[in-house]
């Protein structure tokens, strides 16, 4: 890429912003070198790991990237047998660590949220975790200068003993200067080391006096430094210790060190990865910084950037602009006066298509379109800047020679002012003729003028564009909003009218242009006018077409208020219908239930009164049974039976009652004998024989009732509306009507209701003197609405 291209456009002020998004001095060292890519497919691999690098800042924040070190030095230090300092250790861990921290990150991501980031997932993936090496260094090692007493068993025996050998001597120095006798030998009650031996300062005098070794005088040599004899031993014993307590951290070194020797490939190839990776996260920060974004890429020379935004201008004071060219025409010429708006519109494009190849996403709006190109050449003067404009004729000429000689077919042309510094008539005809020759080799160019004739060659050739930054005559300053497609126009006599010049000298300087390029001014003004007016009314339209979208926003969303209100309405309207039945059915349970209680409390009562009705009728029953007895034994047959047999016709003398014999004699010599529906047990000796014919007659009699009972009885015997006691009284006669008419299977129907008749039928039942056996109904048969009944 072209150095002065970059220059000009400022590109060291990017890399400057993306060096300060690195975590580590080795992204930053990537950062420096980044340059423009020129191959298509590169820039498209570059803008998708910094897509990736984005997305992952959105979703969970910065990674943890703290803690990478340069250790290339280190690493291959103890790859060739030498010891690292505890520093350096420090900084090996601290890297290995930062490698697995940053694969548990991903990791992380992937397992929750099933995220695919293909190039960061590659590049993580490859990282080595050394977590032995991590955990024993960080166990062994405090600081730069201090190793732990965990490193080592033996160290931390030896720091003890050295513990003790210390507070040994000051014990002993302590009776030795606290000494009565010493006092007066000694400058100060004070102990002290020299030379790492534990000393007491001694009055120069007093030397001969005080027994000891002396290690260093005061600058004045009133005062020696002496180590009494009494601790010499005691400080050769500690001097000892240290030299083991040295001897062992250089064991601990060494052996942490032959550790990272050993994985000193893949320490190095974690540390390259790990740069990359901070690198990479530093152009999603500088996104997201500048609210970056990124752009499509294509290779065919379209630009389409949609509100971009000058990244190295303030957020609050660059006003967003769309440019586009490569398309319909390929060259974009800028025209208008001297405002700054024309450099900043041509300085966006030549960064934002720098940066793009660069990797990093540009502040645009989502669908954006930048092309990549072979070469980028930028003629904007070595003292151009956004702000002023001070280029000659000469430089900008030794410029557009160079870039003309050095161009190619996929090549992006940035002009600032072409042509400008020299006679206008033939810097226009110099610029024409090199925007043609560009033109005719299809370069992409963009150029700014404020040349006229310039404005009318734009017109009148296929394939060049007009474009202007709006200029706000009233106030004097570009709105910097690129209009496409719109000459712009000088404004030289409004802004000098504006300014306070003179009417009758601008009208003068009217008089000295041609009635032709007066007549075009007043066309570009026209032109102008209408263009505000459509641009007002567009905005109007835009506005009207605003708010009825919100009316309409407005009302659907009422009409789903409404709608949602109708649902919830009805909803409730159902809920509280389900509620009242749902009380309706258990006030209905409660009274039903009620009603059973009081159904059952009457069928009980009508239970026991019908229980005493019947005791009352039996021993009604008894007491003519009773009776019966004693007016039958009380009168005596003339000639008593000796026998009888069944079926036998007899008359009862008491009774004058011709009655059937159903039993034999028993052993008191006592009979049964049916007298109508009456059974009575008479002694032989109260009956006589009854005459032949009424024996006939009698037997012709019961004969006539059986047959016409069956005919008469039907098996069924529908009981359902009736009350317990009046069923029980039809049951007991339908079974006796059963019993003599020979059926063999009756039906009882009593219904299925609350199940009293069917409970008070079956007790009668099951005692009943006529009932061989009873169940309830089949399917088929009435079910437990009906009870079938077999007659013995």
């Amino acid at each position: 890429m072209n150095e002065k291209t970059l220059r000009v456009l400022e590109y060291s002020k990017i890399i400057e912003k993306l060096t300060d998004k690195t975590e580590s001095s080795l992204g930053e060292e990537i950062a420096l070198k980044l340059s423009p890519s020129l191959n298509y497919e590169e820039v498209k691999y570059l803008q998708d790991e910094t897509d990736e690098a984005v997305s992952l800042l959105l979703k969970r924040g910065s990674p943890p990237l703290g803690g990478i070190h340069d250790v290339l030095s280190e690493v291959k230090r103890a790859e060739i047998g030498g010891i690292l300092s505890p520093g350096g250790l420090l900084r090996v861990a601290d890297t290995i660590r930062a490698a697995r921290k940053i694969k548990g990150f991903l990791k992380q991501e992937k397992d929750e949220n099933n995220s695919s980031y293909p190039i960061l997932e590659s590049l993580i993936g490859d990282l080595n975790s050394y977590r032995e090496i991590e955990d024993n260094i960080f166990n062994a090692i405090v600081s730069e200068e201090e190793i732990s007493d965990n490193a080592s068993s033996n160290l931390r025996n030896i720091r003890k003993q050295i513990q003790i050998k210390n507070d040994n001597i000051r014990t002993k120095l302590n009776s030795i200067i606290n000494s009565s006798t010493n006092k007066k030998y000694l400058q100060d009650a004070i102990i002290t080391i020299r030379s790492e031996r534990y000393v007491v300062p001694v009055k120069q005098e007093y030397r001969s006096i005080f027994p000891g070794l002396i290690h260093d005088q005061s600058s004045s040599g009133a005062t020696l430094f002496i180590e009494p004899m009494a601790i010499v031993n005691l400080n050769n014993e500690l001097k000892e210790l240290k030299l083991n307590e040295k001897k062992e951290i250089e064991k601990i070194l060494t052996e942490l060190s032959e550790m990272v020797g050993e994985e000193n490939e893949g320490i190095r190839s974690n540390q390259k990865i790990l740069s990359q990776i901070d690198f990479i996260f530093a152009k999603g920060k500088l996104s997201l910084d500048m609210n970056g974004s990124k752009p499509n890429i294509n290779n065919r020379g379209y630009i389409n950037i949609k509100k971009g935004r000058h990244p190295l201008l303030g957020v609050k004071d660059v006003v967003p602009t769309d440019i586009y060219l490569g398309d319909n025409f390929t060259t974009l010429l800028i025209t208008g006066p001297n405002t700054g708006g024309k450099t900043v519109t041509l300085k966006t494009v030549g960064l934002f298509t720098l940066m793009m190849q660069s990797g990093l996403q540009v502040p645009v709006e989502h669908g954006t379109e930048m092309a990549v190109f072979e070469n980028i050449f930028a003629d904007i003067g070595d003292e151009q800047s956004i702000e002023q404009s001070l280029s000659t004729f000469s430089s900008h000429m030794t410029n557009i020679v160079d870039i003309l000689n050095n161009l190619d077919d996929n090549s992006l042309v940035l002009f600032d002012e072409l042509g400008a510094g020299t006679d206008p008539t033939e810097g226009a005809a110099l610029a024409m003729s090199i925007l043609d020759y560009l033109y005719n080799r299809k370069i992409r160019t963009v150029a700014t003028t404020h040349y006229s004739e310039l404005k009318v060659y734009a017109l009148t050739t296929e394939g060049i564009e007009n474009a202007s930054v709006e200029f706000n005559v009233e106030t004097l300053s570009p709105t910097y909003r690129l209009l496409i497609g719109v000459p712009g126009k000088s404004n030289a006599f409004e802004i000098s009218k504006r300014l306070g010049l003179q009417d009758f000298i601008i009208d003068s300087a009217k008089e000295f242009i041609s009635k032709e390029n007066i007549a075009f001014e007043d066309v570009l003004a026209s032109i102008e006018k209408d263009r505000i007016e459509t641009e007002k009314n567009r905005e109007e339209a835009n506005r009207l077409r605003r708010e009825v979208n919100q009316l309409k926003e407005e009302l659907e969303e009422k009409t789903l208020k409404i709608e949602n209100n109708r649902e919830k309405i009805l909803r409730e309207a159902r809920e509280e219908a389900r509620n009242v039945l749902l009380k309706a059915r258990a006030e209905s349970e409660e009274i039903l239930n009620e009603l059973k209680e009081v159904s059952i409390e009457i069928e009980k009562e009508q239970s026991r009164r019908l229980q005493e009705a019947k005791e009352k009728l039996k021993g009604n029953i008894d007491n003519i049974e009773g009776d019966l007895s004693e007016q039958i034994l009380s009168k005596k047959s003339a000639k008593p039976l000796a026998s009888v047999d069944i079926g036998e016709n007899v008359k009862i003398l008491s009774l004058n009652q011709t009655g059937t014999v159903l039993s034999a004699p028993d052993e008191n010599g006592n009979v049964l004998v049916q007298v109508g529906i009456m059974k009575i047990t008479v002694p032989l000796d109260t009956i006589e024989k009854s005459k032949k014919e009424s024996k006939v007659q009698t037997k012709g009699s019961a004969k006539s009732v059986i047959k016409s009972k069956s005919v008469n009885v039907k098996s069924d015997l529908d009981l359902r509306g009736q009350n317990l006691e009046e069923a029980m009284l039809e049951v007991d006669k339908f079974l006796d009507d059963a019993y003599l008419a020979g059926l063999k299977v009756v039906n009882i129907i009593h219904g299925k209701g609350t199940g009293i008749l069917r409970e008070g039928i079956g007790q009668l039942l099951k005692r009943h003197r006529h009932v061989k056996a009873s169940r309830l109904g089949n399917y088929g048969e009435g079910g437990t609405g009906v009870t079938v009944v077999e007659i013995k």
